[in-house]
């Protein structure tokens, strides 16, 4: 299968808009079978076993055929990266079209970043803020900080994982004084197991990113495991990858909280385009157009070589 998938094989080019956590040009492989495209991009730092779910998904992708839908579309959160200047946060809100929520990334300077979400809430007073720490804080660096963000800006929607480990979030919980909810992202998928991780106390809600998860299948037997609200999101994918986890998203049988699968939007270019209308992006609108994207013929080897180690390990 692997193989004949291989011989579908284009691996692309997409420049970002802005730095987005170190990346200015995000690399992808694409893959085409009976299902139509699956995407494997993991970061370019991941070893190969931490690519295995990657990989499984875009086979996933390629070849089996979409679950059930509950929905048609998905109401999407804005992602704001590690901006400073406040015509570029500006700018890239005007491109979330009637979004309601946002998400900020936060985490590495307590002043920049509670200047980040004020900004990003004086543009939206209205909206919903949630931030995204990636696990960068200590408990006590978490409670100094959350309390910064609550005195200037009020509760938050949720915290994305503010600590590294579930036994640090289950310690802030049990600390913490102010309305606080937390989603576990890299606690999750980060895990050897995701079946194994106990999240009682610690979190509030489970991130679903569908290519770091092993694809739709896994992403909800995860979700049913845990029998927590989810949040959808991206891994700053190509359209293509975000149309998967749009379909992710829609075969969730209840989504409580709008998705991050708007981060098309941190692309200068892509092989579509997912328009947001009123704050959603509907499934299924996309015709990929590939040509001009294409990597050096080194860099092709490169993936393809890599692809064909993790297919390995599956």
């Amino acid at each position: 299968m692997l193989d004949d998938l291989l011989a579908t094989l284009r691996v692309i080019a997409l420049p970002t808009r802005t730095n987005f956590r170190g990346i200015t040009v995000r690399e992808v492989a694409l893959m085409q079978g009976p299902q139509g495209w699956g995407e494997f991009s993991p970061f370019l730092e991941y070893d190969d076993e931490d690519c295995r779910p990657w990989l499984a998904s875009a086979i996933e992708a390629a070849t089996v055929s979409r679950p059930k839908r509950y929905r048609d579309s998905i109401a999407v959160n804005g992602t704001i990266p590690e901006l400073n200047d406040k015509k570029e946060i500006a700018d890239l809100m005007r491109s979330y079209q009637g979004v309601k929520t946002f998400k900020v990334k936060v985490g590495r300077n307590l002043t920049e970043d509670v200047a980040r979400v004020a900004r990003v809430f004086s543009n939206a007073p209205k909206a919903a803020i949630r931030i995204d720490v990636n696990g960068l804080w200590s408990v006590d660096e978490a409670l100094t900080n959350l309390y910064a963000y609550y005195e200037e800006i009020g509760p938050l929607e949720y915290v994305e994982q503010p600590c590294a480990t579930v036994e640090e979030l289950r310690e802030l919980k049990s600390k913490i004084k102010i309305p606080l909810r937390i989603a576990a992202d890299e606690a999750i998928r980060k895990a050897p197991d995701p079946f194994a991780v106990d999240l009682t106390d610690a979190a509030d809600l489970v991130m679903l990113k569908v290519q770091p998860l092993g694809g739709i299948q896994r992403s909800l037997e995860i979700a049913a495991h845990h029998g927590l609200p989810v949040v959808v999101s991206s891994a700053l994918e190509s359209a293509i990858g975000i149309e998967y986890g749009l379909e992710l998203a829609a075969s969730v049988s209840e989504i409580t909280h709008d998705c991050g699968l708007a981060t098309g939007s941190l692309l200068a270019s892509d092989v579509a385009a997912h328009e947001i209308v009123d704050g959603k992006i509907a499934l299924g609108q996309i015709s990929p157009q590939l040509d001009g994207l294409d990597v050096t013929p080194d860099r092709f080897d490169w993936w393809k070589n890599r692809i064909m180690r993790v297919g390995e390990l599956l």
